[in-house]
């Protein structure tokens, strides 16, 4: 987690507002804090494990900041390298890693008892466009006044939706009624194709 602290604007103009100053993430150079440390040179190599002045002087011997990378090691890791250039290598991995993260969203489709083949068929095409996309399905049959005492030609109705889908999507929970209402959850089968 950045914080992020707010200094003066210095520029040729006044300015009224403040900008954010990003405090750095790793710690570097003399802010390190320890007695010995596993240290990595800047072409990767290992170089050992050595006290922190000699990885500090090694460091300024290279023209380049010593990082620690891996605190809660034994002992401690520290690279040699451009802070810089680490800095922006490291956003690069978070955002790659953001982008594959898939976000999967619930999507309901209702379903009346009465409903009909045509209305049925319409729901299952949108069902497998959502289950295409990676999103999970809740299926809910809705029951009102004296419609509860139908509730098995619901479940048959929830049974033949499940059945469409049973290529491309898994059960994740058995039917079950909330209050009123008779639902199913489909999530997408990883192992079909679709």
């Amino acid at each position: 987690m950045i914080q992020v602290h707010y200094a003066p604007f210095k520029g040729g103009r006044r300015h009224r507002g403040r900008f954010p100053i990003q405090e750095k993430k790793h710690q570097t150079n003399r802010e390190i804090k320890g007695d010995k440390f596993r240290v990595i040179g800047p072409d990767g190599d290992m170089i050992g494990v050595i006290s922190r002045n000699q990885a500090l002087s090694r460091a300024e011997d290279f023209g380049f900041d010593l990082i620690l990378i891996a605190p809660k090691a034994e002992p401690p890791v520290c690279k040699i390298m451009d802070y810089g250039k680490y800095a922006y290598e490291q956003q690069k991995k978070e955002k790659i890693q953001k982008k594959s993260q898939t976000k999967q969203q619930l999507k309901e489709i209702r379903f009346k008892w009465r409903t009909d083949t045509h209305d049925f068929n319409f729901k299952v095409r949108h069902a497998r466009e959502f289950i295409g996309q990676g999103n999970k399905i809740k299926a809910t049959v809705m029951f009102r006044g004296r419609e509860m005492a139908h509730k098995e030609i619901g479940a048959d109705l929830l049974k033949r939706f499940v059945a469409e889908l049973e290529d491309i999507a898994k059960l994740d929970n058995q039917m079950k009624f909330e209050g009123r209402n008779l639902s199913v959850i489909m999530s997408p089968d990883k192992t079909s194709k679709v």
